[in-house]
Parts: C-alpha cells; sequence; structure tokens
C-alpha cells in the first residue's frame, strides 16, 4: 500500500534545515532561531506587503462609492455583489490583497507545527548540550498551557486583536466583528499547540503591528483626484454658459460683435398719420 504524500514535507524540510543552520551558524537558541525565522519570512513577504497595503489604501479611498452601491441595492444582495465586482474591475481593486501575507503563511505555520511537534525527538538529540527554553520561561516543544505558557498566550491575542484592527479597517461591519473575535475563539484550541509555535505566531503578530504603525506614517495614500473617475459614478456637468443676448439700446452706427446689421444714424423717420372720418375739411 502506498503511503500518503505530504504536500507539506518539503517545507518542513527546509524549515528544519534553517532552523539548524540559525542555530549552529548564527548561534542562535532554537527559540530565537524561531524569531528570526519570522523576521526572514516577513521580508521575503515584503512585496506581497507593500501590495497590501495599497489595496487597503484603495479600498479606503473608494469606500463612499462602495457604501452608496450597498444602500442603493441593500434589498437585492445577488445584483449588490454583481454591481460591487463590476466596481473592483473598473477601480482595479483586489479585495482579496488585504489576505495575501495571512494566506501565504498558513502552509508555513502547519509545517512549523509538524517541526515543533517531533522536534524534541528527531532534532534536538543531534545537539547536545543546547537549550529548548524561551527567556528561562518556557520549553519551545511543550504545550502553551504549561508553564508561563498561558502569559504568552494572553500576549498573543493581543496583539492578535491590534494586528486584526489595521487588517479590518477596510472590512465591512460584520467581518471587522469577525476579525477581532476570532483571536479569542482560538484560544481553546492553541492551548495545545507547541510554545515554540505560539512564539512564532505571537512575533508575526508583533511584525505586522509594528508595521501598521509605520506604513501608515511613511506610505502616503494615494491620490485619487489624478485618475478617472469610474464609469459608474456620474460625471458632473460642466456650468452653463450664459447665452450672448444682443443689447435692446445700441449706439448709432457703431457695428455689433453678434453679427447683427448696424443701426443706421441719421434723424428718425416721420410717419404721417391719417385723418379720420374720410371727408373733406370746409
Amino acid at each position: 500500500m502506498v503511503g500518503i504524500v505530504n504536500p507539506l514535507r518539503p517545507i518542513e524540510d527546509f524549515l528544519t534545515n534553517l532552523l539548524e543552520w540559525l542555530h549552529t551558524t548564527a548561534g542562535l537558541s532554537w527559540a530565537w532561531s524561531i524569531v528570526a525565522l519570522v523576521v526572514l519570512v516577513r521580508l521575503v513577504l515584503v512585496p506581497v506587503t507593500v501590495r497590501q497595503i495599497h489595496s487597503m489604501q484603495n479600498l479606503q479611498a473608494h469606500a463612499p462609492e462602495m457604501k452608496e452601491i450597498q444602500q442603493r441595492w441593500k434589498g437585492d444582495k445577488q445584483r449588490q455583489n454583481e454591481e460591487l465586482m463590476k466596481f473592483y474591475r473598473e477601480n482595479k481593486i483586489n479585495p482579496a490583497a488585504s489576505c495575501l501575507p495571512i494566506v501565504l503563511q498558513i502552509p508555513i505555520f502547519i509545517s512549523l507545527f509538524y517541526v515543533l511537534k517531533g522536534f524534541e525527538r528527531e532534532v534536538f538529540p543531534d545537539y547536545p548540550g543546547s537549550s529548548l527554553d524561551f527567556i528561562g520561561l518556557v520549553n519551545i516543544t511543550e504545550p502553551t498551557k504549561d508553564g508561563w505558557g498561558p502569559l504568552l498566550l494572553v500576549i498573543y491575542v493581543a496583539s492578535q486583536l491590534t494586528s486584526s484592527y489595521f487588517m479590518a479597517a477596510t472590512m465591512q461591519k460584520a467581518q471587522r466583528i469577525m476579525m477581532m473575535v476570532l483571536p479569542i475563539v482560538f484560544v481553546p484550541f492553541i492551548l495545545n499547540f507547541p510554545t515554540g509555535l505560539m512564539i512564532y505566531w505571537l512575533t508575526t503578530n508583533l511584525w505586522t503591528t509594528g508595521q501598521g504603525v509605520v506604513t501608515r506614517r511613511m506610505m502616503p495614500r494615494p491620490n485619487l483626484g489624478a485618475q478617472p473617475k469610474s464609469s459608474r459614478t456620474p460625471p458632473k456637468e460642466p456650468p452653463a454658459t450664459p447665452a450672448k443676448t444682443t443689447s435692446s439700446k445700441r449706439k448709432p452706427g457703431v457695428p455689433t460683435t453678434d453679427g447683427a446689421a448696424p443701426v443706421s444714424a441719421g434723424p428718425p423717420r416721420r410717419v404721417k398719420r391719417k385723418r379720420s372720418g374720410g371727408g373733406k375739411r370746409r
């Protein structure tokens, strides 16, 4: 019987080799090697992160127009989604770009879980004398619920809420609430995760929070004044120019600029009145 092929096996082998290199060549402990792993992963994701930030800024800039579409079709959800998708295409908006850094980290997160799960049994024996402790508080291979792990868990929840705040700034109200509630909902599930995995996720959350603060100050928002308006937004009509009127009072003999014939100069023409009665005067 052919065994099941693990699609994450190459990532697991790469992470194991990278952690060993950080421990032996860079001279870091196993716990700080995990922190360094986060830094390396986030540096690789910098181009994706910049794209994510621009996408979020673009969403913020077009938020009033999207809200108008939602209000216009609030009674027809299907039509509302169709109109929003058309709006995204016309304005080159990618709503999924804001989630790309997290999506790309999920395979790394899962692979690191399996690496740490068998770390003490498969990797640690090759390095006698090394320590699995993190700042003297926790063992990276033990469950998060042991020792000072709950303290890391509290810091993790706080950091996750903060990073979710920056990521959910452009989302709808329901999505924003879900992003803020998920870290608390996940707490019972991650109590048995290896503490090293919690160190990884805690570090990446702190990175995301710092990145959000820095980019908000350094990266200007896109100037949509120079961009063409969406075809779904009616253009402003130019102000109507007043029609040229012919003045009723013109100076005699002076030609006009509107093409009308000049008024002739000279004495006014006399009009003879007809006598009433038609009889001869005696």
